[in-house]
């Protein structure tokens, strides 16, 4: 397998300490959300467990249990000696289905964030209503 060369994954994946989601999820999220918006493509290497823990500042088990369930399904390969690859590429439905799952979570934590401010549920949709108007009127000019 090739390996190809990444910019450091901490400039990509974005942890939260307040949200309620363990860490180690937040991890496989956005490797799977990574993969599906074809940052991370088949056959590139990540970084080692150590590696990736000292860069996030977060335990060594923390990304080893991410790995390894990410190992477990299928979607990297760890191989002692030679590192932990992004396996094939995701049939359609996988990468629908990651996707899916990362917008989830990144909506949980703007969720909590915007209620740790102190916003109400009306004032978050009318926020994101606003967004969503905006950004779609930018998108046609």
């Amino acid at each position: 397998m090739k390996a190809s060369p990444l910019p450091p994954l901490v400039s990509q994946i974005h942890l939260s300490f307040r949200s309620g989601e363990p860490i180690y999820l937040q991890v496989i999220a956005q490797v799977k959300a990574l993969i599906s918006s074809d940052v991370l493509k088949a056959g590139d290497q990540l970084p080692t467990v150590r590696a990736l823990a000292q860069e996030l500042r977060i335990n060594f088990n923390t990304v080893a249990r991410a790995y390894r369930m990410l190992d477990e399904a299928g979607i990297i390969s760890t191989q002692q000696g030679r590192g932990t690859y992004i396996l094939d590429s995701p049939l359609p439905e996988k990468r629908e289905e990651f996707r899916e799952q990362a917008l989830k979570s990144l909506s949980e934590r703007y969720l909590q964030d915007a209620t740790q401010l102190g916003a109400s549920p009306e004032k978050i949709q009318q926020v994101i209503n606003q967004s969503i108007a905006d950004w779609c009127q930018s998108e046609e000019n």
